[in-house]
């Protein structure tokens, strides 16, 4: 163990509900997990960090049963056991809540806690005593569920603790949950971490993914760092902190963006005026008014649903179905009509919100993905055939300068981590060297080495003189990056300060309406 002062506890009282021994997992010749001996205590709550592609999916999905090791050993409650699928896993009591959750929004909370269970199947099912048994446990774990609402109208931290219950109905003791909070305003955060403590309360066995270290000290007894494949640390909580936690990961010191002059006034690249938005008679925006100078970022600090992906969506002509009145601007041009074509064409880059539905086409290679705003110019296409090994250098290429763990450049979108995925988007984007830069939840997902390097590349996009509108949730980030802060709460603007005149604690206030 190098580069660590944190040690291994042996004197807990809990006895080991979970050990894997010399666990390897290989795709190809790429080393996803190095022989892992791991061990989870029963009832605790026990984090696992590591980088992007650090080897922590591959590893819960061993655990979970969707893949199978190519050595070693697990051992659940004292037996050797090898999960053939999550329902062998399932069935020995291991459950996993996914990142991305498993549900199917036009049905219910009961038929989606019911779907796959043999008394959830054909005629015989009972949909009023499901309601009944889904509400008892809901109510026995403060989990606050319907199990009558359409799961397509719930908010996402809703969603997330019907996926909890889903696991709970099945029988799960031992609960592996997937970056959970990525998604999740700071309420529903707090909320989910009530519910595991009561879980914890009665016996549950958490195993917690994240990579907010801030999240880690305050609701994890035990935790353990992988990096490449290998585990770093295994300790108390308690006998450690983020910023040894963050060395651990990364094998380095994390630096902060340094302080930065204050930009000169310039020229607005992005202007937004006078914005309503409205969509079945309701309001999303309200007058917003808003303008991004050249070499300058403006941060969007507001609660998650306020407003912030509608804004955003709407200067990039992501709104058809809304009624938009207003005026959008770049480099002083009106934009008539936006269309994603149209503010592509204008120099305008984009990183959405939502990487998996509206950033990535997840069948496809790295360097498909890379080309898709460009598979028309001469570099990559000629007579309409794609140049293939033009498309192979860019994509290599980028995984070098972007630092793109992947076993090859060829490799599907989809089959990489979350955080390898956003690096492919910023890679796309930052190719076409943009004049305007809508950055949402850029980091969202990403360990603190991933983040501390998009954010690196977005101060050289500043320092190239691209006008950044960056959207984020995490207060820290906006504080670390912007020049200026505009807070947003319920479709409106609600205040624009300069960086050096904001606090964490006003602006708090404003994003709460106050």
């Amino acid at each position: 163990m190098t580069h660590t002062k944190i040690r291994e506890d042996t004197t807990s009282a809990n006895a080991p509900i979970l050990e894997t021994r010399n666990l390897v997992k290989r795709f190809g010749s790429f080393m996803a997990n190095d022989h892992l001996n791991l061990t989870i205590r029963t009832g605790e709550i026990h984090a696992i960090l590591g980088e992007n592609g650090a080897g922590k999916s591959t590893l819960m999905n061993m655990l979970a049963g969707l893949l199978e090791p190519d050595e070693g050993e697990i051992s659940y409650r004292g037996k050797p056991v090898r999960f053939r699928s999550p329902r062998h896993a399932m069935e020995a009591g291991i459950g996993m809540v996914h990142q991305h959750f498993m549900l199917i929004p036009a049905l219910t909370v009961a038929e989606n806690v019911m779907i796959g269970l043999k008394n959830g199947r054909g005629p015989w099912f009972r949909h009023a005593k499901a309601c009944a048994d889904i509400r008892r446990l809901s109510e026995s774990f403060g989990l606050d569920v319907d199990p009558s609402a359409k799961v397509g109208e719930l908010s996402v931290g809703q969603q997330q603790r019907v996926e909890i219950v889903k696991t709970l109905y099945r029988g799960a003791d031992f609960i592996i949950l997937d970056e959970p909070t990525a998604v999740l305003t700071p309420p529903e955060t707090e909320e989910l971490f009530r519910v595991l403590r009561a879980l914890r309360e009665q016996g549950k066995t958490i195993v917690f993914i994240s990579h907010k270290l801030n999240e880690v000290e305050s609701l994890c007894d035990r935790v353990s760092v992988l990096r490449s494949g290998k585990l770093v640390a295994s300790a108390p909580m308690k006998s450690t902190d983020a910023a040894e936690l963050a060395r651990l990961m990364v094998g380095r010191d994390i630096v902060p963006p340094a302080p930065r002059p204050v930009p000169a006034k310039s020229e607005p690249v992005l202007e937004v005026r006078e914005l309503s938005l409205r969509r079945n008679n309701a309001a999303l925006l309200q007058r917003v008014c808003l303008a991004v100078g050249e070499g300058e970022i403006v941060g969007i600090a507001g609660v998650d649903g306020n407003g912030q992906r509608e804004l955003c969506e709407a200067i990039m002509g992501l709104s058809a179905d809304s009624a938009m009145e207003g005026e959008i601007r770049i480099r002083g041009s009106v934009v008539p009509r936006p269309k994603p074509k149209t503010m592509t064409e204008l120099g305008v880059g984009y990183i959405p919100e939502d990487r998996q539905q509206d950033g990535l086409v997840l069948p496809m290679s790295i360097g498909e993905n890379l080309i898709l705003k460009q598979f028309r110019s001469k570099r990559f296409n000629r007579l309409f055939t794609l140049k293939r090994s033009r498309i192979r250098e860019a994509a290599e290429a980028a995984v070098r300068e972007f630092k793109i763990k992947t076993p090859t450049a060829d490799h599907p979108a989809g089959k990489l981590s979350g955080g390898n995925q956003q690096k492919v988007i910023l890679a796309r984007e930052l190719m076409q060297r943009p004049k305007v830069l809508i950055a949402m939840q850029p980091t969202r997902g990403m360990d603190v080495g991933a983040a501390e390097y998009v954010h690196r590349r977005l101060l050289e996009e500043r320092e190239r003189g691209c006008g950044i509108l960056l959207v984020s949730t995490e207060l820290e980030e906006v504080f670390a990056l912007s020049d200026r802060i505009a807070v947003i709460y319920k479709g409106r603007i609600a205040e624009t300060v300069d960086r050096a005149e904001a606090n964490v604690d006003t602006i708090g206030l404003r994003m709460a309406g106050l």
